[in-house]
C-alpha cells in the first residue's frame, strides 16, 4: 500500500492535540490592525478549535497526525 499524501495547505493551517482535536488560528489579525481595538486584538491571538462538523474532514486531509 503507498503512502498517503498530506495535504500541505491543511498541514500549515492546522495542528492536531494530544486528544485528536483540530485546533486553528483566528482570522482578522493579518492587517489594518489600526482600526481594531486593543480588546478585539488580544482574543484574536487565542487558538481555537475547529468545529465537530469540520474537524473529520480535516483529520482526513493529515493522514499521520
Amino acid at each position: 500500500m503507498p503512502k498517503m499524501k498530506t495535504r500541505k495547505g491543511v498541514r500549515k493551517r492546522f495542528k492536531l492535540t494530544a486528544s485528536g482535536k483540530v485546533k486553528r488560528k483566528k482570522a482578522y489579525l493579518r492587517h489594518i490592525l489600526s482600526s481594531k481595538t486593543k480588546r478585539q486584538k488580544r482574543h484574536l491571538r487565542k487558538a481555537e478549535m475547529v468545529a465537530a462538523v469540520d474537524a473529520p474532514a480535516i483529520k482526513r486531509m493529515l493522514p499521520y497526525g
